[in-house]
């Protein structure tokens, strides 16, 4: 509520901090999960519980533009999530997809995020139809400490293949 209602807006991007900042924050900042090219982290204003993004850290509006690397990581990212969220809140279906603009309902238009919604039979009600408003029954703090361990781990198993080996995590 309180960034709702607050009347100025920080500068820059809130992408771009969040990549940028300490990975000590990593909890605070609702980052669940860091590779190569994107980090995955969950939506402060979620449509559902668990309501994620896949990020690149490149500043590019434009998905043409971005890298191929990226954009296969993006999708790498976006399928590992699909696998966590059907595991972890028994998502029975999900929606996907790229707001490209503010006429496609970017509601940050400067920086491509690629939204993972998880969905289940039912889950939409009348709040949401009559009220515009939307009831979420876990907090963020607590679907980050369910899914961070998770999704991370995932990353480090399944995304070490598209990751540049580091000297400290060379295979034994």
């Amino acid at each position: 509520m309180g960034y709702v209602t607050q009347t100025e807006r920080p500068q820059g991007c809130v992408f771009c901090d969040k990549a940028d900042a300490d990975r000590a924050h990593d909890c605070r900042d609702g980052i669940l999960a860091r590779a190569d090219h994107c980090f995955v982290v969950l939506n402060a204003f979620p449509y559902n519980n668990g309501h994620l993004m896949v990020v690149p850290y490149v500043h590019e509006s434009d998905f043409s533009q971005l890298p191929p690397d990226t954009v296969a990581e993006m999708m790498a990212l976006a399928q590992l999530a699909l696998v966590v969220l059907r595991s972890e809140y028994r998502a029975e279906g999900a929606n996907i997809g790229l707001n490209i603009g503010k006429p496609a309902g970017a509601g940050i238009k400067d920086h491509l995020h690629l939204h993972v919604v998880p969905r289940w039979s039912g889950d939409t009600n009348f709040m949401t139809v009559l009220a515009e408003t939307r009831v979420a029954p876990q907090s963020l703090e607590d679907s980050h400490a369910l899914l961070a361990p998770v999704m991370q781990d995932f990353v480090d198993k399944h995304l070490s293949h598209m990751l540049p080996c580091q000297p400290d995590s060379a295979p034994q």
